[in-house]
């Protein structure tokens, strides 16, 4: 998605981000992973102790899935607000459903959305990006939080941890970027310098991984502030055996630690398929590296000043090994 101003329809990146979940491919995705629908699904309907007789808010409600688990778990009443013109399906999506007298959708934003009641029990939201915070919505769950949210009240879910590791992809490698060092004859590598910024999203084989994983941010959603979202945090990663090292791969957890009995998720390479795959950062240089041998660096993460659901990403990291040592500065950007 451009970050760019507008264009000739006056229409802005930001607009288009509205727009695009009035698809229906994105929610068809959305709702057939079943790593994501399900685990809201558990932790609402395992826990109708919490949920019956309560207020709750749906931020981002989309197609209203989440807003008719709770419903159904025995919510007094349901509000859901999203921006998207899906929530006309919604609509008729809750009606069809037998739960118009239990859900008031609204469309409109979050920090414009006037609600007839002053607070609410419960907060759910599927907010999560690509590399958890790519055009996440966690900062208008924070203004529904701060808005909303009784004093005592709990969100669904409301735990995050971000991981770091190490990934062999060679082969892939040669494909995506040193692809541009020879073109049909040509020398393209001017392309391959813009390449290698661009993270990758795609599902990583398990097998590709050849280090530990590293814990780099954790995110409280009940106390978290937007500001905690603009970070630098260190990371150690270590080989689990001898082997090249071509990217760095991200990915992150999701907790609903407020359960009777708490429930995870994970959208790593080890984990079921979901539709967040892995993040992939490119290193310039091959790493060679031995079992036991370590990684160590920062890895800093703002929103972009031109377009915020845009995310500037940069990974410094040092490594000293048998075979050689490297030190790199690698800005990357999620557009």
């Amino acid at each position: 998605m451009a970050a760019t101003g507008t264009d000739a329809t006056g229409l802005t990146s930001k607009d288009y981000y509205f727009d695009s979940y009035a698809h229906f491919g994105i929610h068809e995705e959305m709702l057939k992973d079943e790593v994501r629908t399900i685990s809201y699904r558990e932790s609402i309907y395992r826990n109708k102790h919490l949920f019956e007789g309560k207020i709750v808010l749906d931020v981002g409600c989309g197609t209203g899935i989440l807003s008719m688990f709770a419903a159904k778990a025995g919510a007094k009443h349901v509000y859901g607000i999203d921006m998207s013109n899906i929530i006309h399906q919604a609509q008729r999506i809750v009606n069809d459903n037998g739960f118009a007298d239990k859900i008031t959708l609204i469309q409109g934003k979050m920090e414009e959305v006037q609600l007839s009641v002053d607070k609410v029990d419960i907060i759910i939201s599927e907010w999560m990006g690509y590399f958890l915070l790519y055009e996440s919505m966690l900062d208008t769950v924070l203004v529904a939080r701060d808005k909303y949210l009784a004093e005592d009240g709990m969100i669904f879910p409301d735990k995050a941890t971000m991981y770091i590791g190490a990934i062999e992809d060679g082969e892939y490698k040669d494909e995506k970027i040193n692809y541009w060092d020879d073109v049909y004859g040509f020398d393209y590598s001017s392309i391959k310098k813009l390449a290698i910024k661009e993270p990758l999203v795609d599902t990583v084989d398990a097998n590709a991984v050849l280090s530990d994983a590293c814990a780099f941010k954790e995110i409280d959603i009940l106390t978290v502030k937007k500001e905690d979202l603009t970070f630098k945090a260190p990371f150690k990663i270590t080989a689990t055996r001898d082997d090249y090292v071509h990217a760095f791969i991200c990915w992150f957890d999701i907790g609903f630690t407020q359960c009777h009995k708490p429930i995870y998720f994970s959208t790593g390479p080890h984990a079921k398929y979901t539709h967040w795959k892995q993040t992939v950062f490119y290193t310039p240089e091959t790493l060679t590296i031995n079992k036991g041998e370590s990684i160590e660096g920062t890895i800093d993460c703002a929103p972009n000043s031109r377009n915020p659901r845009d995310l500037d990403i940069i990974i410094d990291y040092k490594f000293k090994g048998e075979h050689g040592s490297v030190e790199e500065h690698c800005d990357f950007k999620m557009s």
